[in-house]
């Protein structure tokens, strides 16, 4: 594009707005949810100390916690580093998608931590697997009392299915 001249005020313009915009605008801040296995041995002498380890990684490189858990403790498919047992702890944090790769590493260096697995959360999902993470979403569905529920036909359906099952009992029971 040889014949393509860009203004020499409008190239002040745009090198001034980029040299004077803010990095942490610039860089695209992502929601992560990170399972660590944990040392079993330990969590169980000092679990505060060890929970307390992953939300300080996240925040000294300026990340946000949004959920922090444990999720289970159970015997591992194969020892890890001759650790038989694990403590799953669950984390969901928002983090600049550059400093991931720093957090990878604070992980490796951590002692406590066996293992990790970092996984970016679809932005659509975020609000439903926290809440979820948090206890704070309704995971069972909804129970309708017999007397508000509509019941166009909902009765008829039900004895239907009924006879169905009785009658395949009936043909069973025969042959």
């Amino acid at each position: 594009m040889a014949g393509v001249e860009c203004p020499a005020g409008l190239l002040a313009i745009l090198s001034k707005q980029l040299l004077s915009c803010d990095r942490s605008e610039a860089l695209a801040q992502n929601v992560y949810e990170c399972l660590f296995i944990l040392d079993s041995n330990r969590y169980a002498r000092d679990p505060n100390g060890v929970s307390a380890a992953i939300p300080e990684m996240v925040e000294k490189l300026e990340g946000e916690i949004l959920a922090n858990r444990l999720w289970n403790e159970q015997r591992l498919a194969y020892p890890i580093n001759g650790q038989r047992k694990g403590t799953y702890w669950l984390t969901y944090f928002r983090l600049e998608s550059a400093r991931l790769a720093e957090f990878n590493r604070a992980c490796q260096l951590n002692d406590n931590i066996l293992r990790n697995m970092t996984l970016k959360v679809d932005p659509r999902l975020v609000a439903t697997l926290v809440d979820h993470a948090l206890g704070k979403g309704s995971a069972e569905p909804e129970v309708v009392a017999p007397d508000e529920a509509n019941t166009n036909g909902a009765e008829s359906v039900a004895a239907s299915g009924e006879e169905a099952s009785e009658e395949a009992a009936e043909a069973v029971a025969e042959s």
